[in-house]
């Protein structure tokens, strides 16, 4: 199957400039993604670019990610309202590094069409103003700047010069990858295609020469809302942003509306095995078997294999059968992770020193039973477990017993929790 083939299938092919088709005939061919280093990690809505990379390779080409070490000092305007933060170069060299660990992960290095990552601050750091006015800026009108719609969106709001340049500059990275590396395909989000085309025109005006653009589609949730979001802000690849836990509750939680999309653009997975995938999931969509089969394979690729088997045992915890061992394997994040939505409660490190009874913990510390005659007849039921063990009326808790050194977890019947913090 072709580059353009699969991206159909896929539903990841917006737009494409006449002649890409005939361009990506013999394998081999050259093409990249520019990254915005706004942040030390990716997101998953990075993850649309990187897949498109992923499956450029796999077609048999070879793919380069262009991480923005110049274009992230001047910030890309494109359909934003507000005039993006400039950020330092020791900040911008921060988060090229860590994007650049985590494109690792996905592309393969070495061979004919190995992978390659450019920084097209190695272009840009000695070329002056002057020069770059002269040389480049001649060939572009200011009316050609003016109808690109990523400008237009922003004249009622004010422009300022330097992010209206934005489109010069990403335009030359696209001249010089050409003329220097023989990269004659620029890809990108459907919102990049204004910048993408100046960069195609700059080849032609400056050296009579020809280059093509690709974009994929904006992926919107089904409700309206922005992919890669949640309550709690950006998902990232990340984990000391996002934590693997987290990370694949994201994807096992998807609406099924919106799984079917997800699953052909985030996974690699052949064409045959995800429609049978989803035959299955509409037979039997209760099974969320499109949701488990992503969140696993994109868990254990952007993580890793042992980080997927803990986020699956943490969700075992809240939602299945877990054993107390399972319990106290979880760090200290994860474990808040898992509970942040049950009822917290505070009790003193002191009050353990002598052994905390159960019923002192359930009704006095905690409030978990209304009242010690409350526990005392759930505690005789067998209805009480502390850390996923069950407990009677007998039992006494010490330091020794919590959870991270901090944390005792209370249960009472199979899906009612509350986590209590000794400090």
């Amino acid at each position: 199957m072709s580059f353009l083939e699969e991206l159909k299938w896929r539903g990841m092919l917006h737009d494409s400039m006449p002649g890409v088709d005939k361009l990506l005939e013999q394998p081999g061919k050259k093409g990249y993604i520019g990254f915005d280093p706004t942040a030390d990690s990716l997101g998953v809505g990075n993850l649309v670019q990187v897949m498109t990379l992923v499956h450029f390779q796999r077609a048999g080409h070879k793919p380069i990610a262009l991480v923005g070490g110049a274009t992230g000092m001047v910030g890309d305007p494109s359909f934003k309202s507000d005039e993006r933060q400039l950020l330092d170069f020791n900040t911008l060299q921060h988060n090229l590094s860590g994007q650049r660990a985590q494109l690792e992960k996905f592309l393969e290095f070495g061979g004919p069409n190995g992978a390659q990552i450019v920084n097209n601050y190695e272009w840009f750091k000695d070329f002056g103003f002057l020069d770059f006015i002269r040389d480049v800026g001649k060939h572009i009108t200011v009316n050609y700047m003016l109808a690109k719609d990523s400008v237009k969106s922003r004249q009622e709001t004010g422009i300022s010069f330097t992010e209206f340049s934005y489109q010069l500059i990403q335009g030359y990275d696209f001249y010089y990858l050409w003329k220097h590396h023989g990269v004659q395909l620029q890809m990108g989000g459907s919102d990049q295609w204004g910048n993408i085309t100046t960069g195609t025109e700059l080849i032609r005006r400056m050296d009579g020469g020809e280059a093509y653009a690709l974009t994929t589609p904006l992926i919107k949730k089904a409700d309206g809302t922005k992919f890669g979001k949640t309550e709690s802000g950006n998902v990232w690849l990340d984990p000391k942003r996002t934590s693997p836990y987290q990370f694949y509750q994201f994807w096992l939680n998807a609406a099924d509306s919106d799984v079917a999309q997800y699953v052909r653009i985030f996974s690699t997975a052949p064409r045959e095995e995800i429609e049978a995938l989803e035959a299955a999931h509409a037979q039997a969509p209760h099974q969320r078997a499109l949701q488990k089969f992503l969140a696993e394979e994109i868990t254990a690729r952007v993580h890793s294999t042992d980080a997927l088997r803990r986020a699956q045992e943490a969700s075992e915890i809240l939602f299945g059968n877990a054993t107390a061992d399972a319990l106290r394997s979880l760090d200290e994040a994860t474990l808040l992770d898992v509970f942040k939505d049950v009822p917290q409660f505070t009790a003193s490190r002191n009050a353990l020193s002598d052994g905390m009874p159960v019923i002192e913990l359930l009704a006095t510390h905690t409030r978990f039973a209304a009242s010690k005659g409350e526990a005392r007849t759930l505690l005789q039921g067998g209805g009480i477990a502390v850390n996923k063990g069950k407990v009677d009326l007998d039992a006494a808790f010490t330091a020794a017993d919590l959870l991270n050194n901090r944390y005792l977890l209370l249960q009472r019947g199979k899906k009612t929790y509350a986590l209590v913090t000794f400090g």
